[in-house]
């Protein structure tokens, strides 16, 4: 597991800005073109002028210049081309882009109008507008070979205009990468699901989730009264503007006796949308509370999600599962597996050491060192 957060970054020097601000990371080899750029001293070497800022994992051995700060070791993956928020008065850093990984996601607010028993996200009501101006300085310097970026919250829908005005941004300087929005549905009415649609970027889908086709048990698991018919009424509002929609469906002991129903649900009312993922739960956040609500062994609803991607996939839906371990599911499933789980939280349990196909297989988040199968075999 990467360590994405730090509060251990050290001033180096006597003189340095205090303010927290959004920086990307030039290795020795790159010339300064841009005011925003911080040197990463990664190697032995003399120590070039005209960045605005310096970090090092080595105390230097001669004066660092002003804006100098010492990393931690386990910041040692940054690289080139990496963006971080460096927030000298906390003696903090948080990394909010890795040039080199297939797996950029941005937080976009804690705030949510949903409160799921399996958050991983637990809402906060806070002001966090700050991470809007953030999130609009980091896509200028993101790398234009990203090939995919995710956004995610809380509920990004709640930010009203300035979510219209991310994805332009996105459209403008990353016009290339897909972009994906993590989002419950709930918000997108006719007139902000049209502004979403008006901002015309050539490869958005938003991930809105589904959890039951019966209103009631959908409400109960997010803890919303109306819940189901406003994300129901979103997908239509959506659907009707052109904009592509991903149904995601978190399996878990209260959800998967119905996963079946759901599909058919799917398959009588939704077939428009664009992509069904089927996904194993993540222990963390509001899941670790209501773990004994919530668990069950993947290898008790195989029948269900098995049924579930024959019903989908017959019906000419595009469907995958995600957050499975490879040697839990049944043969048929296989095909339609996907490793989903990003990078820096990705990781296998000892068991897996033997197994000949861990390439292939999705593995754990890390948090599933809490509780995870007894039935996980090696290849």
């Amino acid at each position: 597991m990467l360590k994405l957060l730090s509060n251990a970054v050290i001033p180096l020097s006597e003189s340095f800005d205090s303010q927290p601000c959004v920086r990307r990371l030039v290795s020795r080899d790159a010339p300064v073109d841009s005011i925003f750029d911080f040197f990463l001293a990664n190697k032995e070497g003399p120590i070039p002028s005209g960045f605005r800022g310096y970090f090092f994992f080595k105390k230097p051995t001669q004066t660092p210049p002003p804006n100098s700060f010492l990393l931690e070791p386990e910041l040692s993956y940054l690289a080139d081309g990496d963006v971080v928020r460096l927030n000298p008065k906390r003696n903090g850093l948080r990394t909010l882009y890795r040039k080199r990984s297939p797996h950029n996601f941005f937080l976009l607010t804690e705030r949510c109008n949903n409160y799921c028993l399996m958050c991983s996200q637990p809402p906060k009501e806070i002001d966090d507008s700050y991470i809007v101006d953030d999130i609009l300085q980091v896509i200028p310097l993101m790398s234009p070979d990203t090939v995919s970026v995710g956004l995610t919250g809380g509920e990004p829908s709640l930010l009203g205009p300035a979510l219209i005005k991310i994805i332009e941004s996105f459209k403008n300087h990353l016009s290339a990468s897909s972009l994906h929005i993590l989002s419950n549905g709930r918000g997108f009415d006719t007139a902000f699901a049209k502004g979403i649609a008006e901002g015309h970027h050539p490869d958005l889908m938003i991930g809105i989730p589904i959890y039951s086709d019966i209103a009631a048990l959908h409400n109960h698991v997010v803890q919303g009264d109306g819940a189901f018919d406003e994300t129901i009424r979103g997908i239509i509002n959506l659907k009707r503007f052109g904009v592509k929609v991903e149904i995601r469906v978190v399996i878990h002991k209260l959800t998967y006796e119905r996963l079946p129903d759901l599909a058919r649900f799917i398959r009588r009312n939704l077939t428009f949308c664009d992509h069904v993922a089927l996904m194993g739960l993540e222990i963390t956040g509001f899941t670790k509370i209501n773990l004994e609500q919530l668990w069950i062994d993947p290898v008790e609803y195989q029948d269900q999600l098995a049924e579930a991607v024959e019903i989908l996939s017959q019906a000419g839906l595009s469907v995958s599962i995600y957050n499975h371990q490879l040697c839990l599911l049944k043969p048929s499933l296989i095909p339609f597996n996907v490793k989903s789980i990003s990078d820096w939280k990705n990781e296998f349990m000892p068991e897996c050491k033997a197994c000949k196909r861990m390439n292939e297989c999705g593995g754990f988040f890390n948090s599933a060192k809490i509780r995870y199968s007894s039935h996980i075999k090696p290849f």
